[in-house]
């Protein structure tokens, strides 16, 4: 039972780090949370809320993989080389596909209702005297 409370406390130091010192974890994880409260404001159902939370996990999970390659990178080589820039700026490029397709499943889950809000509201603005 030690070496489980162990291996989790490992696991949140690793988080813990990855908030406190990369700046886009944090802007993933607050613009996530947006997205989760504008869900629940327009009352998403539970397929479209499941895909949601797939996308946003993936974004993280794709930026805390990023960030352990970097910081394996820089310790295996300190000065400047072309092959560990290749592999950071690849890592990059997968959180970028990843927030593409968050960006993706957000426009699909949350569009259709908010589009239909914006309709309403105009509808009702263009009515009133």
């Amino acid at each position: 039972m030690d070496k489980l409370i162990t291996s989790f406390k490992y696991a949140f130091n690793g988080l813990k780090f990855c908030f406190s010192t990369q700046r886009n974890m944090l802007i993933h994880f607050i613009i996530g949370l947006l997205v989760l409260i504008a869900a629940w404001l327009l009352q998403v159902s539970p397929v479209g809320l499941l895909f949601l939370l797939t996308a946003i996990f993936s974004v993280l999970v794709a930026e805390t993989f990023n960030t352990a390659l970097e910081k394996s990178i820089d310790l295996i080589t300190r000065e400047r080389n072309q092959f560990a820039q290749s592999a950071k700026d690849v890592a990059a490029g997968a959180v970028l596909l990843t927030s593409v397709f968050a960006v993706l499943v957000g426009l699909l889950v949350l569009g259709p209702p908010l589009w239909g809000l914006i309709q309403s509201t105009l509808l009702l603005a263009l009515q009133l005297p």
